[in-house]
């Protein structure tokens, strides 16, 4: 796999209308989840950046659409955090359709990592993201973030129920950024997309 694919991402634009979106070519690898699933902590260890994605322990931090390039019109895209975030209706009604116009037109997108803290297991919102990438034919991969919280039995067991609730063609692995555990299976996922 190529490390170094990743290890020399760099920052390219944040997006909070459609028209501030890079130029939709390419391949592009979008980041969902929960606010507080660790979406920003995952980029950081993956890319071996402690402060690129901006992470925070206070939920919501993300706010915009931001795209980061690894050159050659590959680029990692960090959605806004669904569920917590202490915003005004209107902005999170502003994010939800900045979100859903973007995943519904782009045509860049190779898959989607959604990131899921295993101690919450799949939300209502992880479930529509996946039915999502279903309708779509948008390979999905979940990431199941903070499996260092957990012993090593409570976590292969939430991989275990989480592997019975989705179809078979999306892959679910433990995962921890703080302890960077699991990078290697995501790297080797995420060059599939990328190279296919």
């Amino acid at each position: 796999m190529n490390y170094n694919r990743y290890h020399k991402t760099t920052y390219l634009c944040s997006a909070h209308r459609l028209s501030q979106l890079p130029a939709d070519k390419g391949r592009e690898i979008v980041f969902a989840g929960r606010s507080n699933a660790g979406k920003s902590s995952v980029i950081n260890a993956l890319t071996q950046q402690k402060g690129l994605a901006r992470a925070s322990k206070q939920p919501g931090r993300t706010r915009q659409i931001n795209f980061f390039t690894l050159g050659a019109d590959t680029r990692l895209a960090d959605l806004p955090g669904y569920g917590y975030a202490r915003a005004p209706a209107s902005l999170k009604q502003h994010w939800g359709q900045l979100i859903n116009a973007y995943l519904e037109r782009r045509r860049a997108l190779a898959g989607l990592i959604l990131i899921v803290d295993i101690r919450r297991s799949l939300t209502g919102p992880d479930g529509q993201m996946l039915s999502w990438c279903e309708a779509k034919a948008l390979p999905a991969h979940i990431l199941l973030n903070k499996a260092d919280k957990l012993s090593r039995g409570a976590a292969k067991q939430a991989l275990f129920e989480v592997r019975k609730r989705v179809a078979e063609n999306i892959g679910v692995q433990l995962f921890s950024a703080t302890k960077k555990r699991g990078l290697d299976e995501l790297a080797q996922v995420m060059d599939a997309w990328i190279d296919a």
